[in-house]
């Protein structure tokens, strides 16, 4: 399926969710960004990271439309989400390569994170998304402290987010 968050270390987990604590066919990038009202106010600009990934998920499910899994995954964003219906039907379709997300964490504050996609050779179907920070800056800052604390929630016991 497309967009299905297969792993994410823990850094990832605690800077964006644990997709773990979904059901398997509810990690999915979309329809976390969608419906999830966290993904929402995590995004400083949430309507620009979801309309694009409405748009990838056009572009994804493009190589492969008879995909029920997919299918099944757009029917229920346009039940649940006005937003997703509305793009949807634009027909407008995006690639992620690379660009940046503007957050507001709730525990580290506002950072903005660079990201890369990946894609081994030979497997089309999976992307690897690299996130890094500037050197020195503010939200290098961020995550550091972002680090130190999933680290020591780790070491706690506790569960994650």
């Amino acid at each position: 399926m497309p967009d299905e968050a297969l792993a994410a270390n823990p850094i990832a987990t605690a800077l964006f969710t644990d997709f773990e604590r979904f059901p398997g066919p509810e990690r999915n990038y979309a329809r976390w960004i969608l419906l999830d009202a966290d993904a929402r106010a995590l995004f400083v600009d949430w309507e620009i990271q979801a309309r694009a990934a409405v748009e990838t998920l056009r572009l994804e499910s493009g190589r492969d439309p008879g995909d029920r899994a997919t299918v099944a995954l757009v029917a229920h964003l346009r039940e649940e989400s006005p937003e997703f219906g509305r793009w949807w039907s634009e027909h407008r379709v995006y690639q992620r390569t690379h660009g940046s997300k503007r957050l507001r964490h709730p525990v580290v504050g506002e950072l903005t994170v660079e990201y890369e996609t990946l894609v081994p050779p030979g497997d089309p179907d999976t992307v690897l998304f690299l996130y890094t920070t500037a050197a020195g800056s503010p939200s290098r800052e961020a995550m550091d402290l972002l680090a130190s604390w999933t680290a020591s929630e780790r070491r706690a016991g506790r569960p994650r987010r």
